[in-house]
């Protein structure tokens, strides 16, 4: 009876261990940060800005961005084009005269010959007007005062005709191979060059500390014959654009060449040339500027190839 019993008991324990529920180790995930949601989410918007990116489209018929420390071209369109340059001539005026180391204090009064016969353009500095050296090369490139430029050329050793000839030496020594210059202000059409010349200008340009003092000045006063101060603005007013972080500017214009803008910048911590060419309308060449800042700016950041 007792092992009866006792067979019993060990039958029913083993029904009830079958019996027994299985229980498991489970794992539980840990929920995602909110942090780690943005972050996605971030990465998400960043990938969507280089897309965004796309190319650059310029109102200038003829442009090009070079960085300046490595000499490598971000941008470039109809560089290899010749095309008038008008004042932005006075550049190579500008070097042409520093290169010369002439009295810069000496007096230079505006003569008739100064005068513009070919266009008959505007000019606020009277004939009979002295200024000094400095400060006709000041408003000659601040503000391309055309009858300045012309003074400094016909008071060059040699007049007028050593100075031109002086600028295409210059641009020899550059290796501005594509440009050719027949005046000192810009007046005339045959002052040509291509985008890839006038990179070269400016490069060369900016190594001139007057050069760079002068051209980012926003304005300036002179005192002419009549004893009236007469105040001159920068031809670019980009340069008081807390915005920009410009190096060197020239701006030029007639007919023939549209409206042109050089300048040495710093956009993103990043120097560059650029240089902008038969461009219409008053703004246009401004605002071609403000777009290559915003797309080098947008570049920069999402670090796109360009």
């Amino acid at each position: 009876m007792k092992a009866k019993w006792f067979i019993a008991c060990v039958l029913l324990s083993s029904s009830i261990a079958v019996a027994a529920p299985v229980h498991k180790k489970i794992r539980h995930h840990k929920a995602v940060k909110p942090h780690a949601v943005k972050m996605v989410k971030g990465h998400a918007k960043k990938v969507a800005a280089v897309e965004e990116i796309g190319p650059l489209k310029l109102a200038s018929s003829v442009a090009m961005i070079v960085d300046q420390s490595s000499g490598t071209t971000i941008y470039s369109h109809n560089a290899t084009n010749q095309a008038p340059i008008a004042s932005i001539t006075k550049l190579m005026t500008a070097m042409v005269l520093l290169d010369a180391k002439l009295n810069m204090a000496e007096p230079i009064t505006v003569a008739e010959d100064d005068v513009d016969s070919l266009r008959n353009s505007g000019s606020r500095l009277h004939v009979g007007t002295t200024l000094s050296r400095q400060e006709m090369l000041q408003i000659a490139l601040m503000a391309s005062e055309n009858r300045a430029a012309h003074a400094l050329a016909r008071t060059y050793p040699g007049g007028t005709a050593n100075f031109v000839t002086a600028m295409n030496r210059k641009a020899a020594e550059l290796g501005m191979t594509h440009s050719r210059f027949v005046d000192p202000t810009g007046l005339h059409s045959e002052n040509v060059s291509t985008a890839e010349d006038l990179v070269k200008m400016v490069k060369a340009g900016h190594d001139y500390e007057q050069i760079r003092a002068i051209t980012t000045t926003e304005a300036y006063d002179v005192v002419q014959d009549n004893g009236r101060l007469t105040p001159y603005k920068n031809t670019n007013a980009l340069v008081k654009s807390p915005s920009w972080d410009i190096g060197l500017s020239k701006t030029g214009f007639i007919n023939e060449a549209g409206r042109c803008l050089v300048m040495q910048a710093k956009i993103a911590s990043r120097p560059v040339i650029i240089v902008l060419l038969d461009s219409w309308g008053k703004y246009t060449r401004i605002a071609d500027a403000n777009r290559v800042k915003k797309w080098l700016e947008a570049s920069r950041s999402t670090a796109p190839r360009l």
